[in-house]
């Protein structure tokens, strides 16, 4: 099986199983989690494929104003519950502010980005902890999230569930990296930025998903961190393994 495991379809990038990782005592379970960029672009006939998922719930982890000037495509997936988790984007805001005085560079763009996602691991982990909850709600189905490109905040919380379902660091990291083949840059508009600050926004690197796992064991490491921030204690890992992990 080539991994990631993805779901090609017209108007919707970025959008793949994350079952197949080797995980403890086995691999993900595929058809159970999903990752995207944001859906609006959805087609009837792609939405067709996700309704032959089984796509019971969406989370997206879209800012308010994103999700409101792309609004999830209600229409065409009737029966799907909607879950904002909204993660508001300072980066592209701080990015325009130093384009104001004076030219960003890619040294701005990665300092921003970075910062980005320190925050995503020590500001935003409510956002993150409603996902897990969503995953093992009683009678879950499967579950898709995604923010704009299904890069970042996507990427991290990517990352947060392989690893707590064991997932090791270097396959971790290569579905974070398979962003960078897989999203069309379709969702995020760079085209007045600098190329070498554009190329920072518009692609995953590894040392920005370094930085937020960084920031978590400052917090104490990932076990502390998963029962802290993220409400995931032995229990809870447990019955996450039990039904997104194949023995």
């Amino acid at each position: 099986m080539s991994l990631p495991v993805t779901i090609p379809l017209a108007g919707v990038s970025n959008f793949r199983d994350l079952g197949g990782w080797p995980a403890a005592g086995g691999a993900v379970r595929p058809g159970i989690v999903f990752r995207a960029a944001a859906l609006a672009g959805l087609t009837e006939a792609d939405a067709a494929v996700v309704r032959r998922l089984g796509v019971a719930v969406v989370c997206d982890l879209r800012g308010e104003a994103e999700a409101a000037a792309a609004p999830f495509p209600a229409s065409l997936l009737q029966g799907v519950a909607y879950r904002p988790l909204p993660i508001e984007p300072s980066v592209g805001a701080s990015l325009r502010d130093i384009l104001a005085t004076r030219a960003a560079t890619g040294a701005d763009a990665r300092a921003l980005m970075r910062e980005a996602y320190v925050a995503y691991a020590a500001d935003w982990a409510d956002r993150y902890r409603l996902l897990f909850e969503l995953l093992d709600a009683p009678g879950a189905g499967p579950l898709l999230f995604h923010c704009s490109a299904g890069k970042d905040r996507t990427g991290f919380g990517a990352a947060l569930i392989l690893t707590a379902l064991g997932v090791g660091w270097e396959a971790v990291m290569e579905d974070y990296l398979a962003t960078n083949r897989l999203w069309r840059g379709d969702t995020v508009a760079a085209d007045d930025l600098p190329a070498d600050a554009a190329e920072i926004l518009l692609t995953v690197q590894p040392g920005l998903l370094e930085a937020a796992f960084a920031e978590i064991r400052r917090l104490g490491g990932f076990a502390a961190y998963a029962a802290e921030r993220l409400g995931l204690d032995a229990g809870r890992i447990a019955r996450l393994r039990a039904r997104l992990v194949d023995g």
